[in-house]
């Protein structure tokens, strides 16, 4: 079982907690349900699976440091985890937001993590340690494996380099929704103003665009979920 320090963190002026996860881990892990969530992972040998954990963390919750020896490959099954680091005025700078995949993945080989993880909202990993990884990569069907789920991110941070390309909030938005969401659709599992900072918009210039917008009948929402007018698509 995974466990950090139990300090206290404070980081641009926001307190983050070292005690960093409650840990539900039975003895048994339900593969179907991971391998549903992160199909790569099925191709895991099975003698790896015994030293894998499942982990829940809470919002606010710092998984890593950085400056820290990596010693674990965290996978993210459910919410969210952020990379950050800080600006020189202070300010939070996200480096990626993790949802349903590899958490931090460069740190497979480097010697210490370059930013802090922390949990957007409460979610649950895997943990597994590093030198498991690496041994399942001498493995061809799960280095393949790894390949296409890195391919598959890279895709992603691609995608979120041209979004932010486009200069109004609207594009912005659309965009999203069209290579995120499933047929438009975009089920949001972080705060708007969350959202409107990945977007790289303030929080008031999304709330101001998506009731333009919903006003005008380009989308529709209701509660978390927001998708593109079916005349749109």
């Amino acid at each position: 079982m995974h466990h950090v320090d139990t300090r206290i963190a404070y980081l641009g002026g926001k307190t983050y907690d070292l005690d960093h996860m409650k840990t539900t881990a039975p003895a048994k892990l339900n593969w179907k349900d991971v391998e549903q969530t992160l199909p790569f992972l099925a191709a895991l040998p099975a003698s790896a699976r015994p030293s894998i954990h499942l982990e829940e963390v809470n919002a606010g919750q710092l998984l890593f440091r950085a400056g820290t020896a990596p010693a674990i490959m965290f996978f993210v099954l459910t919410g969210e985890v952020r990379l950050i680091r800080l600006s020189r005025s202070g300010g939070e700078i996200v480096l990626q937001r993790a949802r349903r995949g590899i958490l931090a993945e460069a740190s497979l080989d480097q010697g210490a993590y370059h930013c802090d993880a922390v949990a957007s909202v409460p979610s649950t990993l895997l943990s597994v340690p590093l030198h498991t990884v690496r041994q399942g990569l001498k493995e061809e069907r799960f280095a393949t494996a790894w390949r296409t789920e890195l391919s598959r991110e890279l895709r992603r941070l691609r995608a979120q380099c041209e979004r932010l390309s486009l200069k109004g909030a609207h594009e912005r938005i659309i965009h999203y929704l069209e290579t995120e969401g499933e047929h438009g659709a975009v089920t949001l599992t972080q705060t708007r103003k969350q959202w409107a900072a990945e977007l790289g918009l303030t929080h008031e210039t999304l709330y101001r665009s998506l009731g333009q917008m919903m006003k005008s009948g380009l989308i529709r929402i209701d509660g978390s979920k927001i998708r593109l007018a079916k005349g749109r698509l």
